[in-house]
């Protein structure tokens, strides 16, 4: 099969059986199609937009007034141990952690796309900081999904002590090449006017947004389609062939081929089963973060010349190390409540959420990060300042 779809002509094959097939899918489910839509507008108008777009105004401020130059000061000795990145890379990591997917991603290309970062450190940074949002985490998947706020703690926890542990292994990638330096001398805050920072980074927070809803919306009807043909149910009945020794039922193998697909479709079909699987299932979702996620990164990407495979590479990792630290985890905190208890609130909280509620979060955090990174990068300049001064005299 690998060798067919290496030869064009079978490639473009494949493609226009593919897209005539989606257009049979579409004329044969209209009605399905656009109900698929609506319920990815609603994801889209509830949840995505208002949690990403401060964090995106956010980033683009942080690396074009150049803060991430003075953050890279105060946070060398730290990130170049440990990540074999320089301190620039600090507001990747700290994005990454509380914005949400895409944010950390974007973050990190803009890094390399400013000079601030080598080549190499930008793949280590792709690897481990393209992460989950706690607003998603604790919100959708913990209250919503499984109805507990403890297993929403868990995951999350998880979550970050799984991407670290991501980051301090792609440190060893390409171990000849060091974190840059050069690109912290002589900081400067404000790299570009105000007016023309915060212009730029509103419209492109805009269209940023704009494009991830563009591939929530695809994914879900893609989704909706592939079951509605049957394909995703045969896919999953071969899958559980193969995962049948691990316990892998076919529903099973189902919801994890929706999760690879899409995280937010997958962790909504969680509302079953035993708590320990579906803990462990979302875990690794969360970790993975679905080729929607990995859609609009690659879209972030475009000819900048950062490898995809290395980013692959660091979310099936992450995928893997979150469902295994969830274990220990779960062992340490036992949920002792029976099943029921965490099936109050299922798939619509995804769907529901309120507008006004998601965007306060959402842009309180944003606005909490950015004083934080600000009255550090004060702090760095004041010490900067103290130190010129005695060395003056």
């Amino acid at each position: 099969m690998g060798r067919l779809l290496g030869k064009q002509a079978y490639r473009e094959l494949f493609l226009g059986l593919a897209i005539v097939c989606a257009a049979l899918a579409l004329i044969l489910w209209p009605k399905e199609a656009m109900a698929a839509m609506k319920d990815g507008l609603r994801l889209c108008g509830n949840v995505i937009i208002p949690s990403l777009f401060p964090f995106f105004v956010l980033s683009s401020l942080v690396v074009e007034l150049g803060l991430s130059r003075y953050l890279g000061k105060l946070f060398q000795p730290v990130m170049a141990p440990l990540f074999r990145v320089n301190g620039a890379c600090a507001s990747a990591v700290a994005l990454g952690f509380v914005g949400g997917y895409p944010v950390g991603a974007r973050t990190a290309i803009a890094l390399y796309e400013s000079g601030q970062c080598s080549k190499t450190e930008a793949e280590r940074l792709l690897a481990f900081c393209n992460n989950a949002g706690p607003a998603f985490i604790l919100g959708v998947v913990g209250a919503g999904v499984f109805g507990s706020g403890t297993v929403g703690v868990l995951l999350y926890l998880a979550h970050i002590a799984a991407s670290l542990c991501v980051g301090l292994l792609f440190r060893f990638y390409r171990p000849g090449e060091g974190p840059r330096r050069g690109s912290l001398t002589a900081p400067q805050f404000q790299a570009v006017r105000f007016p023309v920072a915060f212009t730029h980074s509103v419209t492109g927070a805009l269209s940023s947004s704009l494009n991830i809803c563009a591939f929530v919306l695809l994914f879900c009807v893609v989704i909706r389609m592939l079951s509605l043909a049957g394909v995703l149910g045969a896919l999953a009945e071969l899958l559980s062939l193969f995962l049948g020794p691990l316990g892998f039922s076919q529903s099973w193998a189902q919801r994890l081929l929706t999760g690879v697909l899409e995280i937010s479709s997958g962790v909504s079909s969680l509302t079953d089963g035993s708590l320990p699987g579906r803990l462990s299932m979302a875990a690794f979702m969360l970790g993975w973060a679905g080729l929607s996620v990995h859609c609009q990164v690659l879209a972030f990407l475009g000819d900048s010349g950062l490898s995809m495979r290395i980013y692959f590479v660091g979310k099936l990792l992450h995928g893997a190390l979150s469902a295994a630290l969830l274990g220990l985890l779960t062992r340490l905190v036992p949920l002792n409540a029976p099943v029921s208890v965490y099936l109050a609130e299922q798939t619509e909280a995804m769907v529901v959420l309120d507008f006004q509620q998601a965007l306060t979060i959402s842009t309180v955090s944003a606005w909490c990060l950015w004083l934080i990174l600000f009255a550090l990068a004060v702090r760095v300049v004041k010490k900067s300042g103290g130190k010129s001064r005695l060395s003056g005299v």
